[in-house]
């Protein structure tokens, strides 16, 4: 390892030392974009589990993402996802609404963990956890919770695309782009969107159409 290298499991291996074993990493995705859930995933891996190249999802390009993706699925000894919707969003604000999606990711899981490691944020609950700033960067446990987390929102806003394809939601993945924007404008807000959010709101307080059509919501 070079000085420059990141020891992705030096987190866990202190757990490790300390006989702690069923370690979770969590993290969420989707705080910035006007419309669908903000997504968190909860991956815990083998002990001193390896995977070449995996670090942040923001990092990575979308075919390794979806390659490391399949690899985690399958490697992963659990993996919880949580999804918190635009209403809910709009209700307690995106900060509240990433927490809860982080909680019920980990209440997902099918094994109880005994130690989280959490990319920044910190949770109240009854495990002990670590936060760690950008942690998605730092340890793996955190880095496959943000890959899994990522491509299951981009594979939502994909879906979405299929069902209205005149907002682009396969290229700017819901982000406030200068497509985005305009094509909101052209044809209206969805139900879904997250009416609190600026662009959104002054679109609407300008007289913006609100479309009836919701898309399907998928709380998971």
């Amino acid at each position: 390892m070079t000085k420059k290298e990141v020891d992705l499991l030096k987190y866990e291996k202190k757990l490790y030392k300390q006989g702690i074993n069923l370690i979770a990493g969590v993290d969420e995705v989707g705080r910035g974009p006007l419309v669908g859930d903000v997504v968190a995933a909860c991956v815990i891996l083998p002990k001193n589990y390896k995977l070449e190249g995996l670090t942040d999802s923001k990092k990575l390009s979308e075919k390794k993402r979806d390659l490391y993706y399949d690899i985690i699925m399958r490697d992963a000894i659990s993996i919880g996802i949580g999804k918190i919707s635009p209403k809910v969003i709009d209700e307690v604000n995106i900060y509240e609404a990433s927490r809860l999606a982080m909680i019920k990711a980990i209440n997902n899981l099918d094994i109880k963990p005994e130690h989280i490691l959490i990319d920044a944020m910190k949770l109240d609950m009854e495990y002990e956890s670590t936060s760690i700033i950008h942690g998605d960067a730092l340890s793996l446990s955190i880095a496959a919770a943000s890959v899994i987390a990522k491509v299951t929102r981009d594979r939502d806003m994909y879906a979405l695309d299929k069902k209205y394809p005149e907002y682009g939601f396969s290229k700017h993945k819901g982000y406030p782009t200068k497509l985005h924007l305009q094509n909101i404008e052209k044809y209206g807000v969805l139900k879904n969107y997250r009416f609190t959010y600026k662009p959104v709101h002054d679109l609407i307080e300008k007289g913006g159409v609100i479309r009836n059509e919701d898309f399907e919501e998928q709380t998971v």
